[in-house]
């Protein structure tokens, strides 16, 4: 976002409100003020660190923030496949994940904060058996994501209590059985517009599409330009500063997923398909 001279007669698009700052994006096309102008989140205090038990199996990060086998691993350069035993460790540790990810969506409404639902994650992961994978990962201290409308990804849980109307996507990794499942889903809070309403349902149709011409032989870039073509037909654009990743017994490897274009899909290959559109 850019702040400029005199947007302080602006009101936020969302709320009204006025505004200091503008999408920069929509300042370089020149599209209209009224439209670019949000009064935006603010960091709230976070909470201190969960625990979790010694017995709970760890990621090499877990203790000093620093991971130590991913960075080096050739497997950021060489795209893995799966053997028939580690695929069924990541079915069942994606499982587990998906009934995190419920239990956390199970408690998302007006007047709970961000910091509650990270302690419903941690809880029902360690429950599990489970390792929260962002825990101290590149010391994020917090044991998932929660990002709030108009934050991208990877927001910090905090004591911001959630406002009717917003939406927050909450994004899940669970670390067991030497493997990471990562998943992640965008929840409406209370009464939401038309605007966010149809944002969240294009980009759930933007994954459901991709993952339907998923099989080997696929391009990467067959994947982005499916959902490049969605999201652009829809009235929306694609996010294209993040992208997708390869998981496993890493969190992040190779291979990259981007959302607009690039090789081939090989059986037992097992990605994530990072969904952002704007």
């Amino acid at each position: 976002m850019e702040k400029g001279a005199s947007e302080s007669s602006l009101g936020c698009a969302r709320c009204g409100k006025p505004a200091l700052l503008q999408c920069p994006k929509c300042v370089e096309l020149k599209l209209p003020r009224e439209g670019a102008a949000f009064c935006p989140l603010r960091p709230y205090p976070i909470s201190k660190t969960r625990v979790v038990p010694d017995e709970i199996e760890k990621p090499d990060w877990a203790l000093d923030g620093i991971p130590k086998i991913e960075p080096d691993s050739d497997l950021q350069k060489r795209v893995e496949i799966k053997t028939p035993e580690q695929i069924e460790r990541m079915r069942e540790t994606c499982r587990i994940a998906r009934e995190v990810l419920d239990a956390a969506a199970r408690v998302i409404k007006p007047g709970i904060t961000t910091d509650e639902i990270d302690r419903v994650v941690h809880e029902e992961t360690i429950a599990r058996g489970g390792y929260p994978s962002p825990l101290n990962y590149h010391f994020f201290p917090k044991s998932c994501c929660t990002s709030v409308n108009e934050v991208i990804c990877h927001g910090i849980p905090d004591a911001r209590k959630l406002e009717d109307g917003d939406i927050v996507n909450v994004d899940v990794t669970v670390y067991y059985k030497g493997v990471h499942g990562d998943l992640n889903e965008t929840y409406f809070v209370g009464n939401v517009d038309e605007t966010s309403k149809q944002l969240v349902r294009c980009t759930y149709e933007c994954l459901e599409k991709a993952i339907a011409i998923v099989k080997p032989g696929v391009r990467f870039r067959e994947v982005g330009e499916i959902i490049n073509r969605h999201a652009s037909m829809s009235g929306l654009s694609v996010v294209k500063s993040y992208c997708g990743h390869g998981i496993g017994e890493l969190f992040h490897c190779a291979p990259n997923i981007p959302h607009y274009s690039s090789t081939f899909l090989a059986a037992s290959l097992i990605s994530i398909f990072l969904i952002l559109v704007q």
